[in-house]
């Protein structure tokens, strides 16, 4: 399969493939994002969902793929530490936030600094048209965030806050998808780097999150916790894998604006599964995030 994928790099197959790799991240990362700001305490469910993917990619890591080059293991430090970062920055913002205020600030302010980062590392460029779109994206999330912090007062005091680490979570988020597409290319296996990159990642929550649980007063049960960080590890899985494939097969930062049509998917689980009021004009901020990315992909 290694084989098949590396040669589509580059051609028409490939970018279709790519775009349908990128829909699907974009899908299964809202799901994601609903599983860790779900029932449970974000900081319980994101351990719980790192260490039951770090477990289940350590047999792929150490027995069926090739082992990593030489050179990947400074990467691979590189991914730990901005990915620890990224995750106590999102957990944080989830603290303090609604799915529906956050979510779609974090995950819309990342593909424009995503697309300034693979202009940079990979000398990628966008058509008048794609910036035009990329315009509308982000013209969506700030009068998404302007709304949030005009009208919302269930979380007043805490709501600034929020939006800010949102903000920066989103920085976060084109760092390690710049960073993680580089990753991907440096090796000459790209199973490999998704491996040993799950199995090296999900090191960082669970020790934080033990602590977090041994701290409470009212413990959640361990049975729910396990089965939400099984689920969110097979979906992590699927939502990384595709975006990471992607970003190998065709354009780093257009990969990166596709995905954030999950502010849309988003918006619906919010709605349907956490029951977060959402609004008609919420809806149509977030629906402009969404069309922005589709006038990207129709630019290029």
């Amino acid at each position: 399969m290694s084989a098949w994928l590396i040669g589509l790099e580059g051609t028409e197959a490939g970018h279709r493939l790519a775009l349908g790799l990128a829909v699907m991240a974009a899908f299964l990362h809202a799901v994601f994002g609903a599983l860790q700001k779900g029932r449970h305490d974000p900081w319980l469910s994101r351990g719980a969902i790192d260490a039951a993917y770090g477990l289940m990619a350590a047999p792929f890591a150490l027995f069926v793929v090739p082992w990593p080059e030489p050179h990947m293991w400074p990467i691979f430090a590189g991914a730990f530490v901005i990915h620890g970062a990224y995750k106590l920055l999102q957990a944080t913002a989830y603290s303090r936030g609604a799915y529906t205020v956050v979510y779609p600030v974090v995950r819309g302010t990342g593909p424009f600094f995503a697309v300034i980062g693979a202009w940079i590392v990979f000398g990628e460029t966008f058509t008048p048209g794609q910036w035009i779109g990329v315009a509308v994206l982000l013209s969506g999330i700030f009068g998404l965030a302007g709304y949030n912090l005009a009208y919302l007062t269930a979380e007043r005091d805490t709501l600034r806050s929020a939006l800010a680490l949102a903000v920066l979570t989103g920085m976060f988020v084109a760092l390690y998808t710049t960073y993680d597409a580089y990753g991907i290319r440096a090796t000459a296996d790209p199973f490999t780097f998704l491996a040993w990159f799950f199995m090296i990642d999900g090191l960082i929550m669970p020790p934080i999150a033990f602590l977090r649980w041994r701290s409470l007063i009212a413990r959640p049960a361990a049975g729910p916790l396990i089965l939400r960080g099984i689920s969110g590890g097979l979906v992590a899985f699927a939502s990384f894998g595709a975006i990471m494939l992607a970003t190998r097969l065709d354009k780093v930062g257009q990969a990166a604006v596709l995905r954030e049509t999950s502010t849309v998917f988003a918006a619906l689980i919010g709605w349907l599964v956490l029951r977060e009021t959402v609004g008609p004009r919420r809806v149509a901020l977030i629906a402009l995030i969404a069309t922005g990315a589709v006038l990207v992909e129709m630019g290029g």
